[in-house]
């Protein structure tokens, strides 16, 4: 059984600054997240693209933005439990016991969630062969760019994510890019550029094609494409990668008693705590009126949220305010030596 102060469900940005605004007021806190990495949809979704919104950062990328905020709590020693999701929610006498998919528990006086838009998934191929090389061949997101140096990679999507694969794949593989419409749904910009990179013979594009089927034993040998006409072709291909998007789902929260609208979490705006006293929610999976999804708000949350936890920690003991730039405590909590 793991005991703390606070749970906090979902590693993304808003959890890390939440994280950290709790250590600041001498609150412990352990991090759960469905996902196998720390970052969240900075890091699923957007690793390499630019986020130009975050206060006093003109420009960074989800992966800068989610070191800086690991960097920023280093100090409090935060242990994080991923490929975990919570399953079970249910209060004993005064704390809440949680229980996660693979089995761990948890006893804490508080619980915020910070889980994005819940537990998501990527949408995958209808084609039952690719199942069988998924996490080998078929890929539905990009961990490691460099496995694919030198080989022949498809890419099947028309959004953001396909293209920019396509044109940053194109430098150093071998790139077919499908989709099934003419049109295409990601920025003007990325169109035009991979239409160039055909013109220059450094990537095939095929229009109006979905993937029918895949031949290969072990690992994969060329695959089979459909137009809407019938017309079938083979092309040769090391690895296929999926940009469809992601299925939303709220999943077990659904079983908590938390009052929702739709796929979102209904809070107070004093410190965004639910119905349930002790349980909070923040970043994009809550909501209250004038809500922008937007991670500077998350920030916002993720502060009053950890202040609200503090009279369920420490029942006996009032939190003052103070500013980390005169607060010694505040200091010595984050290591800094003078």
């Amino acid at each position: 059984m793991n005991k703390t102060d606070v749970l906090i469900i979902g590693a993304g940005p808003t959890g890390l600054f939440c994280a950290h605004q709790l250590g600041i007021i001498g609150l412990k806190c352990e991090i759960v997240d469905n996902l196998d990495k720390i970052g969240g949809q900075c890091i699923e979704l957007y690793p390499d693209k630019p986020i130009y919104d975050i206060p006093a950062v003109p420009e960074c990328t989800g992966e800068e933005l989610t070191n800086n905020l690991l960097q920023q709590i280093k100090p409090f020693d935060i242990q994080f439990h991923l490929n975990e999701r919570v399953e079970e929610v249910k209060k004993i006498e005064n704390h809440w016991y949680v229980k996660t998919n693979n089995g761990k528990e948890f006893n804490v006086a508080s619980i915020i969630i910070a889980g994005g838009v819940g537990s998501f998934e990527p949408r995958k191929f209808p084609v039952k062969e690719a199942e069988k090389f998924e996490n080998s061949s078929v890929f539905y997101s990009i961990k490691d760019k460099n496995i694919f140096k030198d080989k022949t990679i498809t890419i099947f999507g028309g959004g953001d994510s396909a293209l920019d694969w396509a044109i940053e794949l194109s430098n150093h593989s071998r790139v077919n890019l499908v989709h099934r419409r003419d049109e295409f749904s990601g920025a003007q910009a990325s169109v035009d550029k991979v239409k160039q990179l055909q013109g220059e013979g450094k990537l095939d594009l095929y229009t109006k094609f979905q993937l029918s089927s895949i031949k290969g034993d072990k690992n994969i040998e060329s695959l089979t494409i459909k137009h809407d006409d019938g017309s079938t072709k083979e092309i040769k291909s090391d690895y296929v990668l999926g940009f469809f998007g992601l299925i939303m789902q709220l999943g077990p929260i659904l079983n908590w008693g938390l009052n929702l609208d739709k796929k979102t979490i209904q809070v107070n705006t004093e410190n965004f705590e639910t119905n349930l006293p002790g349980i909070f929610a923040i970043g994009d999976i809550c909501s209250y009126p004038g809500k922008l999804k937007l991670i500077l708000s998350g920030f916002h949350e993720g502060a009053l949220a950890a202040r609200g936890c503090f009279k369920y920690a420490r029942p006996d003991e009032k939190l003052r305010f103070e500013f980390t730039t005169t607060s010694k405590a505040a200091q010595e909590r984050l290591g800094v030596k003078k």
